[in-house]
């Protein structure tokens, strides 16, 4: 099988360019993806189990109108986000409070995954490339890999602020530096754009996770005490203005779609 990359035409990019609106609200989305789902789980009573099969149910039913639109509708692509930001971190939690695999299991095993994913994606069609997601297949591996970074995000994060004892606000600290880094990278050694989109993308994750617990988790455990209910609000109202904002510019992206033959 050849996996030669030919142009078919164009179509319209489904996910956003990468700005700094998309960071910022990226940012928002992860660390309110931490707080809900502890605000579901223990605030409220649910329970992990039942929060998870809840939150699961919403994002297939918010995952099928995604997909269903064949281009990119900030409302309906960030509140993917956010909804696989929280099943993300759901998953993390069920292997670790429920089925007692260690963080540092979790952390290797979502690794190999997501390694997995992009190897398949490549062979598949030929480019990882997030600026040319025009097909169905190209959709799915996308969303698959992004449910993954978070899954991995928040057990490297919870692994280093809770198993090494680093705390909240030091493990914010040192993922930001990381990120900064890898930033730096990216401009003044012209490392590859794509990698570095990916990497950013992992370690928002545990960086937004950490800053979000630091806000809302009482202060005997480390945390300031705002509690997750306001943490999230703060965080969902972020994310509505962003998107509104997003909304009143956005530019359908066309694009020139890849087709491995």
């Amino acid at each position: 099988m050849s996996h030669a990359i030919t142009p078919s035409g164009s179509g319209l990019n489904r996910v956003p360019r990468v700005t700094a609106d998309f960071w910022l609200i990226k940012l928002m989305a992860v660390t309110m993806g931490e707080t809900a789902a502890d605000y579901l789980a223990v605030n409220l009573g649910l329970g992990l189990t039942t929060t998870s099969l809840l939150m699961a149910a919403v994002l297939v039913a918010v995952m099928a109108l995604q997909l269903a639109q064949k281009r990119y509708v900030p409302w309906t692509y960030w509140s993917a986000v956010v909804l696989v930001s929280v099943v993300g971190t759901l998953i993390t939690d069920n292997l670790v409070d429920n089925f007692g695999v260690a963080l540092q299991t979790t952390a290797i095993v979502f690794s190999v995954m997501l390694a997995a994913t992009f190897v398949w994606w490549y062979r598949s069609e030929g480019t990882l490339s997030i600026h040319a997601v025009t097909t169905n297949r190209r959709e799915a591996f996308y969303w698959l890999a992004i449910l993954l970074t978070f899954a991995l995000g928040t057990a490297v994060g919870d692994l280093v602020a809770e198993v090494f004892g680093l705390g909240y606000l030091t493990t914010g600290v040192i993922f930001g530096a990381i990120i900064a880094a890898i930033a730096g990278a990216y401009y003044a050694l012209r490392l590859d754009g794509i990698l570095t989109f990916w990497l950013v993308y992992i370690l928002t994750r545990p960086l937004g996770a950490s800053f979000g617990d630091l806000l809302s988790q009482p202060t005997e455990y480390g945390g300031m005490g705002l509690g997750t209910i306001y943490t999230s609000l703060v965080f969902l109202a972020v994310i509505v203005a962003t998107v509104s904002y997003m909304s009143f510019t956005y530019r359908p992206e066309v694009v020139q779609a890849e087709h491995v033959s």
